[in-house]
């Protein structure tokens, strides 16, 4: 193998382990990074340590954070602040996600939300409520609640009702051949 060969292999190990961490979005072992790239462990930490070297030395908001034996890709420290007045909101990704589930249905039964967002959403719900951007009732019949966007949530996010409305399907006509005659 070349000189060439090697630095373009050397080269790609980091940014496929940068691209699997910011698409997963979360903290992951060294044995989560090897599956997923599929090489050894021994590999995923030599490009670890390769692409965490090259964060030292770059000026960016970006930074590899180990966290006992997990690795992410997150802001660097010191930007809280920034971050903050550039978001209209302070909610997760993943109850933001929720609320854009939400948003679509206009009112969603609570349960079908479950089902929808999985067993995460119980905790997405109770952060939007707490935070007031959406309204639960209880169902009339049943035993799960209905979920709908508050006042505030239109506040917030400007968005009129009108905007909300799925777009109207094109109508398709089909005609018998009986009717063609």
């Amino acid at each position: 193998m070349d000189d060439t060969t090697q630095n373009q292999q050397d080269l790609s190990l980091p940014a496929r382990l940068e691209a699997i961490l910011y698409l997963k979005g979360r903290s992951m072992t060294l044995g989560e990074l090897a599956e997923i790239a599929a090489i050894s462990r021994d590999q995923v930490e030599i490009g670890l340590i390769t692409l965490m070297a090259d964060y030292a030395h770059r000026d960016t908001a970006l930074e590899i954070r180990q966290e006992g034996q997990r690795y992410s890709l997150q802001l660097r420290d010191g930007l809280g602040e920034l971050v903050q007045n550039l978001l209209p909101v302070d909610l997760s990704t993943a109850a933001l996600r929720t609320l854009a589930t939400i948003a679509l249905k206009k009112r969603i039964l609570q349960s079908d939300l479950v089902e929808l967002r999985g067993s995460g959403a119980y905790d997405h719900i109770k952060e939007l409520l707490a935070q007031n951007f959406i309204e639960r009732k209880r169902q009339s019949e049943g035993r799960s609640y209905w979920l709908s966007l508050s006042e505030k949530f239109h506040r917030t996010f400007s968005i009129k009702t009108d905007e909300l409305k799925p777009r109207p399907k094109p109508v398709e006509v089909a005609l018998k051949v009986d009717q063609v005659a």
